[in-house]
């Protein structure tokens, strides 16, 4: 794997920086393997599935979405900035982290239509 899903680093407050989670599992093949990437089309499948994957990083670190303090999404489509707001609304409740929102042509992932990274802090 190219990438680390999640770092941490220490310092006066630890945090957790997460790599962009899509569709895919989080363990794939580097180069892709497009066997390993059939996704849904649907925006709010494909936002679960990779909130579903920073939801497992998170656990495992010990950590729940209210430690989520930055929250980056990037669309292939900004029309769909409601329906992904909504289903992300699903995972963090009334919790609400800084949040950007930056439109691409494509992903790196084949087929993703949704790629969404986090930043969290481990409480002291």
């Amino acid at each position: 794997m190219p990438y680390a899903p999640a770092i941490r680093v220490e310092a006066p407050g630890d945090l957790l920086f997460v790599s962009g989670a899509t569709p895919s599992p989080l363990y794939h093949k580097h180069p892709h393997d497009w066997s390993e990437h059939d996704h849904p089309n649907d925006i709010r499948e494909q936002a679960r599935r990779a909130m579903h994957t920073i939801q497992g990083i998170l656990e495992h670190e010990g950590l729940t979405w209210t430690d989520v303090v930055k929250i980056t999404k990037f669309l292939t489509d900004m029309r769909e900035i409601e329906v992904l707001s909504a289903t992300l609304k699903e995972f963090l409740g009334d919790w609400s982290p800084a949040s950007t929102t930056i439109c691409v042509n494509s992903l790196s992932t084949p087929g993703a239509r949704i790629e969404i990274e986090v930043l969290a802090v481990f409480p002291k």
